[in-house]
């Protein structure tokens, strides 16, 4: 399960981009709480704490507590805008969530496996269509990860989202079809193997000369 964040917070009372450049240059993120049916809460963190949770992986999905002067929050981080060429981050927005509320959240993919794949043993490779898959599920209970096996998977076999097993309580956000995850497919030079095979059976074979049976002219 996805660890709690906490992350200390100070109110804001201008808005703006003058006020939000005056609050970054004294080491502050601008930020806003908003959602479950109250007031948004215009708030600023400290930027080397919101680093240090960023670098945890997992932000994204994890249940961040916001402490601030009027009390907690509890949240789910929905977006953060990052500078185009420093790549410091600018504004941070988060979801208002009550303890078990459903939530929609996007959980990196994990393969374990991979010694046991017979198609990736013979040389293939591991085309992986999706590395995050979209899921509901309890606010309390979000995965850190999702584990996928790719144990006696072949070349020329692909996994859905049907064949993965979530853990109790979790649900693909996707339910309208079942979604291809990841494929096993072959090198480029086992390609070429193959189409070469396939053309020379295809080949019609040449008559064998019957010994003996040639025709002399006299």
């Amino acid at each position: 399960m996805s660890e709690q964040l906490t992350l200390s917070a100070e109110t804001r009372d201008r808005a703006g981009k003058g006020a939000s450049r005056a609050i970054r240059r004294e080491g502050r993120v601008p930020a806003v709480v908003y959602g479950n049916k109250e007031e948004p809460l215009a708030i600023h963190v400290e930027e080397k704490a919101l680093i240090k949770a960023l670098s945890s992986g997992h932000f994204m999905n994890s249940v961040v507590m916001i402490d601030h002067p009027g009390g907690q929050a509890r949240t789910l981080p929905k977006d953060v805008q990052f500078h185009p060429v420093t790549d410091r981050p600018l504004h941070v927005d988060f979801l208002r969530i009550s303890e078990h509320s459903e939530v929609h959240v996007s959980v990196p993919i994990s393969f374990v496996g991979e010694d046991r794949s017979r198609g990736l043993k013979r040389g293939g490779v591991l085309n992986a269509v999706r590395h995050e898959l979209e899921l509901v599920c309890d606010a309390a209970s979000i995965p850190d990860e999702i584990e996928i096996d790719l144990s006696g998977m072949d070349i020329g076999d692909s996994l859905h989202i049907s064949q993965v097993k979530l853990p109790d309580g979790v649900q693909s956000a996707i339910t309208d079809r079942d979604f291809t995850i990841a494929t096993i497919v072959p090198s480029s030079g086992m390609t070429l193997d193959t189409e070469d095979a396939a053309a020379a059976e295809a080949a019609p074979e040449a008559p064998a000369e019957a010994e003996g049976d040639e025709t002399k002219e006299g």
